[in-house]
């Protein structure tokens, strides 16, 4: 790739445009989940009677249907950054791609 068409990319709006929202995005949908996780952690460490509560008769614990919701969550997360980027990352992209395509 010459220098030339990397500058005229980096200085194109949709490209800040692009790197600002995907970024911004990025950061708060990790920090949902690792507060999420760190919580769970940290109630373990600190409180686990809280976690050891039993559910019902039977074996299970408070524990087992929030760990299972943290990573279900997660993957729903997961989900939603692909589906935005599949479209408006996505569309950003091919914008930019039009802007420099003659630089080519």
């Amino acid at each position: 790739m010459n220098n030339e068409l990397v500058e005229r990319i980096k200085s194109n709006p949709k490209y800040q445009e692009l790197i600002s929202k995907r970024s911004s995005f990025s950061i708060k949908l990790a920090i949902f989940v690792l507060v999420m996780f760190y919580a769970y952690i940290l109630t373990i460490a600190f409180e686990p009677t809280l976690l050891g509560t039993k559910i019902g008769e039977g074996v299970m614990t408070v524990a087992f249907p929030i760990a299972a919701a943290i990573i279900i969550i997660s993957f729903l997360t997961t989900l939603i950054y692909v589906r935005r980027a599949n479209s408006e990352f996505e569309d950003l992209t091919s914008q930019i791609r039009e802007d420099v395509k003659d630089a080519l």
